[in-house]
């Protein structure tokens, strides 16, 4: 007889439930996830919130919305109408969204190494690589999806309270709101696309793991 494979495989919803009460009890280290990727994102929805705001009010104002911009330091292009990043400010977001992808990766693999015996006891009692690799994208997808949209809103709205303090209020009337929600949508979409970047190796690992020397490295 041919030796029988792992045969198990959960319906999706179970392992959502499985994958939400893992994060309830693992919080305050599922936090320094959420944390580190609010801070990155909240920056990211700020600068593009703020690039809003500012192409809200050149295309308003013109001339003197052109001049009172480039002595804020905008790079102003008036004849296209458009305000794009400065280079100072092009890196200091990459280098937060890089920081913040290398800190996903630590705390899963720490994760991951926590976990070692839970894995173990799971593949041996027959759960796909699949099962488990899918476990950690729901876990991180959850993580990404909550960090990031709290980091999106609070850089929004950090964004329009300096807009506001710099320019006046009346620069926000002249901003579209389809705009700021593209910019919040996108802040949002580029932190998750970053969670489940950063969990792709642990995943990767864990599903790979050998059931009995996982349960050994424990005891």
């Amino acid at each position: 007889m041919s030796k029988p494979g792992r045969l198990i495989s959960l319906p999706f919803s179970k392992s959502v439930e499985i994958s939400y009460k893992s994060l309830k009890v693992r919080f305050f280290r599922s936090m320094i996830t959420v944390s580190s990727l609010v801070l990155a994102v909240s920056f990211l929805s700020f600068v593009l919130v703020n690039l809003d705001i500012a192409t809200g009010m050149l295309l308003h104002g013109g001339k003197e919305a052109a001049r009172a911009l480039s002595q804020a330091g905008y790079d102003v292009d008036l004849a296209q109408g458009a305000v794009a990043m400065s280079a100072k400010e092009r890196w200091i977001v990459i280098l937060s969204l890089l920081v913040c992808t290398v800190g996903i990766v630590n705390a899963q693999l720490m994760s991951v190494t926590e976990r070692f015996s839970e894995i173990g006891v799971m593949k041996c009692l027959g759960a796909l690589d699949s099962m488990i690799l899918r476990l950690f994208l729901l876990e991180a997808g959850m993580q990404g999806l909550a960090g990031a949209f709290a980091g999106a809103v609070l850089g929004c709205l950090f964004s329009l309270l300096t807009g506001a303090v710099r320019f006046g209020f009346a620069s926000l009337s002249s901003l579209p709101p389809a705009s700021v929600l593209g910019s919040v949508g996108l802040a949002t979409l580029a932190g998750c696309g970053l969670s489940l970047l950063g969990v792709l190796y642990p995943a990767w690992l864990a599903a790979r793991m050998d059931p009995i020397k996982a349960i050994r490295a424990e005891h």
